[in-house]
């Protein structure tokens, strides 16, 4: 799964990196190019998620074996990978497509087919694993399917004929400047979710040291709680991007100052909730899980308290790396997510625990968390007259 979602991650870079570019140039008040942009990027993007289903469908074997999976579960590995392989074109699609809503001004309808799609995922789950006992090819299968549907909806959309969308699709052309300018946008993204993958093997490589088997446990289970948490922030930062890109577009620097006060204003506000009720929760959240175990309980609620006091800092740092992928400067949006996702928090990863034990691992995002803002910060003061938002 980690290897998909690593591929997949291109369908994120080009929907947040293209969206970005495609709102500031409808601001810029050129609707017949930014379709242009918009038609040629989702075209790429067939072509870039066809090639990577042929590799990955000829390596995926190999690839299993290197990650130590051998027998039935190399079997399984295979059939699941290769099953979702073939889904891999809808899977980008539908992760830039989301973005691409928000540029359309509809959200709403974006937020409808994620609901539809994911419905179908728990529906087709129960009927092909547990009904027709269809295995993990019926697990992968379902996954496949429900982000099919979750394609066709925006693609009808995109391609019918209205006029309540601002976007698209139709005739285009390669054009390698603004390819590149999507992939220099959405770089942050791709190092987002490339990192996850590393990060999560060095947590579990590391828990298994100081915890053992129950420190991964409890790992994953604080991996379910936080996205909550973290998705809050995430969702705020893709939803705001377009409408950041299109002022920045339109040379509406007064915009930009209110969008940016009030956005940190927000945050602010939603953290300090966020982060008193998953202290206040933290024992009813770890009992969801592992109630059955007293020992893994009481340490699987310390892990979350400790963990989610990064939700204080967290969602003004994935704002911050979003606000300059807007802003259509990847190269600082890129060094934000780098700073923060892979070299702050690998470094607490083995660092912390020397000097505090196990809560350090625990401890390590949130010190992660607190260098990324600083640096955050320092990004935000030195382009503030580049862009005229401060």
């Amino acid at each position: 799964m980690p290897a998909i979602m690593i591929i997949g991650s291109i369908g994120f870079m080009m929907g947040t990196g293209g969206s970005a570019l495609v709102s500031k140039t409808i601001g810029e008040g050129d609707r017949d190019k930014a379709n242009r942009y918009f038609s040629m990027l989702i075209y790429l993007l067939i072509i870039i998620g066809l090639v990577l289903t042929a590799i990955g469908l000829i390596f995926i074997r190999p690839a299993a074996r290197m990650l130590g999976a051998e027998g039935d579960m190399l079997k399984d590995c295979i059939t699941y990978g290769g099953t979702l392989l073939l889904f891999l074109v809808p899977f980008m699609l539908q992760n830039s497509f989301q973005s691409f809503l928000i540029v359309a001004e509809k959200p709403t309808f974006g937020l409808v087919v994620s609901i539809i799609s994911g419905v179908m995922n728990m529906v087709l789950d129960y009927l092909l694993v547990y009904v027709f006992r269809l295995g993990v090819l019926g697990a992968a299968l379902a996954t496949g399917i429900s982000q099919t549907i979750g394609v066709i909806l925006p693609i009808v959309f995109f391609a019918r004929k209205n006029t309540s969308s601002l976007l698209r699709l139709g005739k285009a052309k390669f054009e390698w400047k603004p390819i590149w300018k999507t992939f220099t946008n959405g770089s942050s993204e791709m190092v987002t979710n490339l990192s996850m993958s590393l990060v999560n093997m060095l947590y579990n490589m590391q828990l298994m040291k100081y915890a053992g088997s129950n420190g991964v446990v409890a790992y994953g289970i604080i991996m379910y709680v936080n996205f909550i948490f973290v998705g809050v922030y995430l969702g705020y930062s893709i939803g705001t991007a377009p409408i950041v890109g299109y002022h920045y577009g339109a040379e509406n620097s007064d915009e930009l100052k209110n969008l940016l006060k009030r956005s940190f204003k927000l945050i602010g506000i939603t953290a300090a909730v966020m982060t008193i009720l998953a202290e206040v929760l933290s024992k009813l959240l770890a009992s969801i899980f592992v109630s059955y175990d007293a020992e893994l309980l009481d340490m699987t609620t310390r892990a979350i308290r400790i963990f989610c006091l990064s939700n204080i800092i967290s969602g003004f740092n994935i704002f911050s790396s979003s606000f300059f992928t807007a802003l259509n400067n990847g190269p600082v949006s890129a060094a934000i997510s780098f700073l923060r996702t892979i070299l702050f928090q690998i470094s607490m990863i083995f660092i912390l625990p020397l000097i505090f034990g196990l809560d350090g691992i625990w401890a390590a995002v949130v010190v992660a968390d607190v260098l990324s803002l600083i640096v955050s910060i320092i990004f935000l003061i030195l382009n503030r007259k580049k862009y005229n938002y401060a």
